[in-house]
């Protein structure tokens, strides 16, 4: 029997269909008008939306142009490339160990200038201390059933990154939720480790780091984790994968909503007043 694709990947495919539909919708076409002015089989357009027969990059090109939206081709384009292609599950990435999969993600970031980063879960991985990495990376080893013993060299590889920080010409936005400060992940002493290690590292000038608090008032819900990488990737961080986001029209959606966090966000003294009472709560 076939593998089903997973409900994340069923809910991209699902989103692109929609897009198309509304095009088509925009566009004042019936689905047979629009197969007809394409030359297609009659009940494509309809698979299509329904997510039932995924489009090809011709497909695309033809539906835009035959709706009068090639405006928008190449943000459907990019967006038929995430689905495809550039939705990677962290069972098929860890088959060759997660501190092989620690190295890939640095040299990716070795390529970028400025890193942004909203996390409402947890600590970066940059920022990461080496007890608090090994606690999240045990996590990560039991979700994805990992049969590979290789958790101290992917700790070794993750906080080895933490270099980049150092690096002049970089530049390292982060903002957290106050939620991230008060998770026990690896229990208390882990936590004051890495929260003293927060203090430490905002001094750097290359670095960043705000955190929302819990007694804000909020005009934005909480995301899951997400990174910006320059202006070209938004990489979304799921259960069940990695989401790569390349569609500039979505970039642009990550950059306001990083926008919005960061204003609602405490920076300074503030945020160290906040890392600093989380610190002292755990006694």
């Amino acid at each position: 029997m076939p593998t089903q694709p997973s409900s994340s990947i069923q809910e991209a495919r699902r989103a692109l269909a929609n897009r198309l539909r509304e095009i088509r919708q925009d566009a004042e076409l019936t689905a047979l008008a629009l197969a007809k002015a394409a030359g297609w089989e009659r009940t494509k357009v309809s698979k299509i939306e329904h997510a039932a027969r995924p489009p090809s990059v011709a497909d695309i090109r033809t539906w835009c142009r035959v709706c009068g939206a090639e405006d928008q081709t190449e943000d459907l384009l990019a967006a038929l490339r995430d689905v495809t292609g550039k939705y990677v599950e962290w069972k098929r990435l860890q088959r060759g160990g997660l501190r092989r999969l620690q190295e890939q993600r640095t040299r990716v970031i070795e390529q970028v200038h400025e890193f942004r980063i909203y996390s409402s879960q947890l600590v970066p991985g940059l920022l990461q201390t080496r007890q608090y990495a090994r606690a999240v990376l045990a996590v990560v080893n039991r979700q994805n059933q990992s049969t590979r013993d290789d958790l101290d060299e992917a700790v070794a590889a993750r906080t080895r990154r933490a270099r980049l920080l150092h690096e002049p010409g970089r530049r390292f936005a982060f903002v957290l939720e106050e939620a991230v400060l008060r998770y026990r992940l690896g229990g208390p002493e882990v936590l004051a480790g890495q929260l003293e290690h927060l203090l430490a590292v905002m001094h750097l000038p290359t670095v960043s780091l705000s955190v929302i608090p819990f007694t804000v008032s909020r005009d934005a819900f909480t995301l899951a984790n997400f990174s910006m990488y320059d202006q070209s990737e938004v990489r979304v961080e799921l259960l069940s994968a990695a989401v790569s986001v390349t569609a500039p029209a979505e970039i642009a959606m990550y950059q306001t909503e990083f926008a919005v966090m960061a204003r609602m966000a405490l920076a300074g003294q503030a945020a160290r007043e906040l890392i600093t009472s989380a610190l002292e709560d755990l006694g």
